[in-house]
């Protein structure tokens, strides 16, 4: 098993400031994502990790969304807000200490209160008052939005309370420390939609992508360590199910793997839209096969035929080679979306413990879920 990664003196509360150096899309032309490839370099700041850590990033706003939003608050940028450091102008506290990217509930219902009495008050009750309905209000808005909607001035000790202030984004790393020293490698998917007639983006994933001016700018970062997402000892054998940004870890994998000569077989489930666009690192992955590293890429392209595939329906497909890997000792490791891909995979498991184990559905889920996973701590989950 791959060893803990040792406390750093680079925390949450001591961020080390990192320079972005690479920045280039992954997805192909006419692919309806963009994901990134990013390398962060980690400089001199003695930052160890381990294949399975995350990386955690401090993002900022963009200067222009703060400067949308200022005049619509009735505020001037110089405004001094007093910081535990001293007075700090308010445009520089909003582009580095609050999300201003989704707005939130209890600045809705400051603006409720501050509305005088008619029809927009009567509307925005009307909102604030249904559940579902505030929920899907609050979904499409920032805090601009709401405010050029419902115009009402804001002091600035008035609106900091009711901002959230920014909160690291984790990111699952996708480098061995081993194959590219003194730097960090993430998977991004880039989040960017129109509503209310402006263009916004993903915080985080906006200020990597669009937000950094290579080998310049400064990103706040530091190693969130797994407590359980490590490697098996390097004869054991790894199935990886990551589709999408999911495939992040099992990238460092395989080139921690190939470094120290591991010999455990290794199988990796990959899915996303479509093959032309949207395979990941495909050229890297088909060159571990041709090396024998990788012993056995399924893939599974939703959107290039009909009847939609995923990474679940190849697991279901090769059902009784998984279950003889299982059974042989494999670790089984899956990465990416909770909510869905997760659970189906989850579920997956069960159905073919079930019909290729010969175990009834009772026993197949006491298998997976407390032998397989807690027992024998091979089935390891890296969701989000």
């Amino acid at each position: 098993m791959s060893t803990p990664t040792p406390p750093s003196v680079h925390n949450r509360a001591n961020p080390f400031k990192a320079r972005l150096v690479t920045n280039y899309s992954l997805t192909g032309e006419g692919s309806n994502k963009d994901t990134r490839h990013l390398v962060v370099h980690l400089g001199a700041s003695g930052i160890n990790y381990t294949p399975g850590d995350s990386l955690a990033v401090v993002p900022r706003n963009f200067q222009k969304t703060v400067d949308d939003l200022l005049p619509h608050l009735g505020l001037d940028p110089a405004t001094l807000v007093e910081q535990p450091t001293g007075a700090v102008a308010l445009r520089d506290v909003l582009i580095h200490q609050y999300s201003l990217n989704r707005v939130s509930k209890k600045f809705v219902k400051a603006v409720l209160e501050k509305l005088p009495e008619g029809g927009k008050k009567q509307a925005l009750a009307e909102i604030v008052g249904n559940e579902q309905a505030f929920d899907d209000y609050l979904f499409t808005r920032d805090y601009t939005d709401v405010l050029a909607e419902y115009p009402v001035p804001f002091a600035a000790a008035e609106f900091l309370p009711l901002a959230n202030k920014i909160a690291p984004r984790l990111y699952s790393i996708a480098s061995s420390p081993k194959a590219h020293p003194g730097e960090v490698h993430l998977t991004v998917a880039v989040v960017s939609y129109t509503t209310h007639g402006r263009v916004k983006h993903g915080l985080a994933s906006g200020y990597l992508a669009h937000g950094q001016d290579l080998n310049k700018d400064e990103i706040p970062v530091y190693i969130q360590p797994t407590k359980h997402f490590h490697m098996p000892a390097p004869d054991a054998a790894m199935i990886m199910v990551g589709p999408g940004t999911g495939i992040a870890p099992f990238r460092a994998f395989l080139e921690e793997r190939e470094i120290d000569g591991a010999t455990g077989k290794n199988w990796l489930f990959f899915g996303d839209q479509k093959r032309a666009t949207d395979f990941l690192y495909e050229a890297q992955f088909l060159d571990l096969q041709r090396k024998g590293l990788l012993t056995r890429l399924d893939t599974a392209f939703s959107r290039d035929q009909a009847e939609k595939i995923y990474v679940q329906n190849r697991m279901q497909e090769n059902g009784a080679e998984l279950w003889k890997w299982i059974k042989e000792g494999a670790y089984f490791y899956v990465c990416g979306d909770a909510k869905r891909m997760a659970k189906d995979v989850h579920q997956k498991l069960i159905d073919i413990a079930q019909e290729h184990g010969g175990l009834s559905p009772e026993a197949a889920k006491e298998y997976i879920e407390v032998t397989f996973a807690k027992t024998e701590k091979r089935y390891l989950k890296d969701v989000y």
